[in-house]
């Protein structure tokens, strides 16, 4: 279960709010830049509305110190969209499928989108992060997923 703590990373990234939006809509599109550094995915399902559904399958492609949440090597995650409000915000939520209650609960992931003179501060808010995800490894990810997201837009 999570014990309610809260990660966040922000970057600016040079494209327009649209762009970032953009980015997400797409399921190959998001394949290609969510995973981060050293990681592969691939979507199952995924419904792109509020009260949509998605399934995702994190592969580790390198050697990790721990193993993963589902399986040796993956992270299998199942979610809805619970807000999409066009080139400004998106909020999902996560749920971890895994044996182990280190994992457990349902975390939320808003990913804002902000207006800026060189282009858009992007801020992943994550609220509820189980237990069992390491803070140094949970920034680690987050920020090379913004650094993906960057290349993928820019």
């Amino acid at each position: 279960m999570g014990n309610g703590r809260i990660d966040s990373a922000s970057r600016v990234i040079l494209a327009s709010p649209q762009t970032v939006y953009q980015a997400f809509l797409n399921p190959e599109s998001l394949v290609s830049w969510l995973p981060p550094e050293g990681m592969s995915a691939h979507i199952d399902r995924f419904e792109t509305r509020k009260g949509g559904r998605y399934r995702m399958t994190l592969t580790y492609e390198l050697d990790q110190s721990s193993p993963g949440k589902t399986s040796e090597n993956t992270d299998v995650s199942q979610g809805v969209f619970l807000a999409l409000v066009p080139d400004r915000k998106i909020v999902w939520s996560i749920e971890f499928d895994s044996d182990d209650p280190a994992f457990s609960g349902e975390m939320i992931q808003t990913w804002y989108f902000e207006e800026i003179s060189k282009g858009t501060k992007v801020t992943i808010v994550c609220e509820n992060v189980p237990v069992g995800v390491r803070k140094e490894d949970h920034d680690e990810g987050l920020n090379s997923t913004l650094r993906n997201l960057a290349t993928f837009t820019e």
